[in-house]
């Protein structure tokens, strides 16, 4: 024991002698190119195509579905007077600022008129009341607004940016006879390019999917890559990562992912330790929160941007922040190899998946190994090896003991934690760290698909990491397989942009305490798209 503290205290000091010292010069400096890798916003002008009646539908997401009826032509001209539930269908998610036109009907108006709007995602977020509200998160995220109009005739633009595919209308107590004579969004998204088609020969239901996750990308791809255009409306690294794959093979604005790689370096800890989302406005700010698994990322991130582009002056400029990640998981690392994953979650929030029941010790321990090959798969690229030499060390030291400890030959899968359980996240991220052999981690993939108490992922976040690790591996019939299931699942419950978080036989899942708030146009689950572009021998045939 005493010899293990000693160690510890070495890391430690290790730790703190080797984490870069960042300049506030240094942060600015990197602030300004992100600045100057802003893009500038598409904005197209989108009117309603219909009105439409919410409707309980047991059979339908979250028990609710819209049903077309007519009228639209005639809405423009009505006396809105005590009308309620008027609800608006813009056909496709969009995301932006709505604006409408308020004018006199038959007499001038005398009196204030006070509306409520509603703007939603989906059937039952335009229908199921707000409150009372129980979530964890701020109400304010649900999309309502009240606008009081004092005079008239008035033209109106919603301050607040929205995000939507439905707006519903009530008028707020006794008012004068007024109509609205017009009303539109001004949609936003920084994408420019229009992605090559698949090929003609491939499913109908891959292709409704892939149009689903470009849908997701394109909402998702602002001035930063948001996880969410409703909520959080944010750059995480965990999202970026995603949505930077998912861009390679779509829309390729290779700029959005450097300015988002320079915001992070801008706003680095003052540990060395890159924080996990950041927000852009009203100046560039971090959320204050150790997140273990995404920091890794972010050398993953620079390591794939760097092959995307060839842009080796943005990958020597910010080196020193990738070389400053690899520093802080040493001091985890106990003798026998093993992360000390009790003791990093008792100091960092470690994520992985939103599913509470995930032990995260195979988790976390494939996603250092996976981080460090790919540090020094840039430090080669970069000629850095000496800077990093280390780590080829420290890659076989826990990958043996991964294997040694965490591979159960008997059931032929990767165990985690004391309870020895077996989930999906820690088959994929015992593959993507190269701890299972091709040959170990089929079986594996295999062998989990018949066991009854298996944990399996509670979001599109980890879905993507079990995927990729099933192509790893060659299972790719079980891969597209997947991605047919789960994403195709949402497709086929009319999801216009794919969710944050979807149990297929739990429409009301929600790790914030109430569902209306999750976000239903969420970047983590964008990936198909890269996917089904990547391997088109698997996905268009």
């Amino acid at each position: 024991m005493k010899k293990l503290i000693i160690n510890l205290l070495s890391l430690i000091i290790c730790f703190q002698l080797s984490a870069q010292d960042f300049t506030q010069a240094q942060k600015d400096k990197w602030l300004e190119i992100a600045e100057a890798n802003t893009p500038s916003l598409v904005v197209c002008k989108k009117k309603p195509i219909s009105l439409v009646t919410i409707s309980e539908d047991k059979s339908a997401f979250q028990g609710y579905k819209a049903v077309p009826k007519p009228g639209l032509e005639n809405f423009y001209g009505n006396d809105m007077r005590g009308q309620t539930e008027t609800v608006l269908d813009f056909g496709e998610h969009l995301t932006g600022f709505v604006s409408f036109k308020i004018d006199e009907k038959k007499h001038a108006v005398d009196a204030p008129i006070r509306l409520k709007f509603t703007f939603a995602e989906t059937p039952a977020e335009a229908t199921l009341p707000f409150d009372p509200y129980t979530g964890s998160l701020g109400r304010a995220w649900l999309q309502d607004e009240v606008v009081t109009i004092t005079e008239v005739p008035a033209t109106i633009t919603i301050p607040r940016r929205v995000s939507f595919r439905y707006a519903r209308i009530d008028v707020m107590g006794k008012c004068p006879d007024f109509k609205i004579s017009e009303i539109h969004l001004d949609a936003t998204t920084s994408v420019k390019v229009k992605p090559v088609p698949l090929a003609a020969s491939t499913p109908a239901l891959i292709k409704d999917i892939d149009k689903v996750a470009l849908n997701t990308l394109k909402e998702c791809m602002q001035t930063v890559y948001e996880d969410g255009p409703k909520r959080d409306r944010r750059l995480w690294i965990g999202d970026l990562y995603l949505e930077m794959l998912a861009n390679r093979y779509s829309f390729k604005n290779d700029s959005l992912t450097k300015r988002c790689l320079y915001l992070f370096a801008g706003l680095i800890y003052t540990d060395g330790v890159v924080q996990p989302c950041v927000f852009e406005r009203p100046k560039p700010h971090p959320q204050i929160n150790h997140l273990f698994d995404y920091a890794l990322i972010y050398n993953v991130v620079l390591k794939e941007y760097l092959e995307d582009t060839g842009d080796i002056e943005t990958a020597n400029d910010l080196w020193p922040v990738v070389k400053s990640q690899v520093q802080f998981p040493k001091k985890y690392i106990q003798e026998n190899g093993l992360i000390d994953y009790i003791q990093a979650d008792k100091e960092w929030w470690l994520f992985f998946d939103w599913n509470r029941e995930l032990d995260k010790q195979a988790c976390l321990q494939g996603c250092v190994i996976w981080a460090y090959k790919n540090t020094y798969e840039l430090a080669k690229k970069l000629g850095k090896e000496d800077e990093v030499a280390e780590l080829p060390g420290l890659i076989d030291k826990l990958s043996k003991a991964a294997h040694k400890y965490l591979y159960d030959k008997k059931q032929g899968v990767f165990v985690s934690g004391d309870k020895k359980q077996i989930s999906y996240g820690s088959q994929a991220w015992m593959v993507l760290s190269g701890v299972a052999s091709k040959k170990e981690g089929a079986e594996a993939f295999k062998n989990i698909a018949k066991l009854e108490n298996a944990v399996y992922p509670g979001a599109p976040y980890m879905y993507h990491y079990v995927v990729d690790a099933m192509i790893n591996v060659g299972l790719k019939q079980e891969a597209k397989d997947v991605v047919v299931s789960y994403w195709g699942g949402m497709a086929k419950k009319r999801a216009d942009t794919f969710w944050e978080v979807y149990v297929p036989d739990n429409d009301f899942v929600s790790p914030y305490g109430a569902f209306l708030v999750n976000s239903y146009c969420h970047a983590w689950a964008c990936t198909p798209t890269y996917f089904i572009r990547k391997y088109p021998e698997i996905f268009q045939k």
